[in-house]
């Protein structure tokens, strides 16, 4: 009989036990809520010690737009990864289109995750997502994925 996948909410080490991703390039903190193969929302909070912030920028610290993107597609993998066939795999970004960034994020925010899963056939598969602090939008796109056979 196959395992059921964890309930939502949880955090990191649910988290790594779905994602290869570990520090200093995981960038999830939370998973709120989970519909495995569909949806999912997550959380990040953002620091003013988080690595990147040091050469980007140092007096005006701006979380780098290709890591809200990246973790934009974390929080896709999750849906994607507790699936049954899709344990134990690694889901590669393969692309993003219609990508638009819409707000600055600085140390003190807190990111919230949506990734929409839209299609998927055989191993590739096409999600909405989108980054937001508070209600407003930061970022938004088109993943594309590829687990890994």
């Amino acid at each position: 009989m196959p395992t059921p996948p964890p309930s939502a909410p949880f955090g990191r080490d649910v988290i790594e036990s779905i994602l290869p991703h570990r520090e200093p390039f995981l960038l999830l903190d939370e998973v709120l809520e989970l519909e495995p193969g569909s949806r999912v929302v997550a959380r990040r909070e953002v620091h003013e010690d988080d690595w990147w912030f040091p050469g980007h920028f140092p007096d005006r610290p701006v979380m780098p737009g290709v890591l809200i993107v990246e973790a934009m597609a974390q929080a896709g993998a999750v849906a994607v990864l507790v699936e049954e066939e899709n344990r134990g795999k690694i889901a590669f970004f393969a692309g993003i289109d219609d990508c638009r960034f819409k707000r600055v994020v600085s140390p003190g925010d807190v990111l919230t995750l949506t990734c929409e899963i839209e299609t998927v056939r055989g191993p590739i598969g096409r999600g909405k997502a989108t980054a937001r602090v508070g209600s407003e939008l930061a970022a938004r796109g088109t993943l594309t994925f590829a687990v890994e056979r």
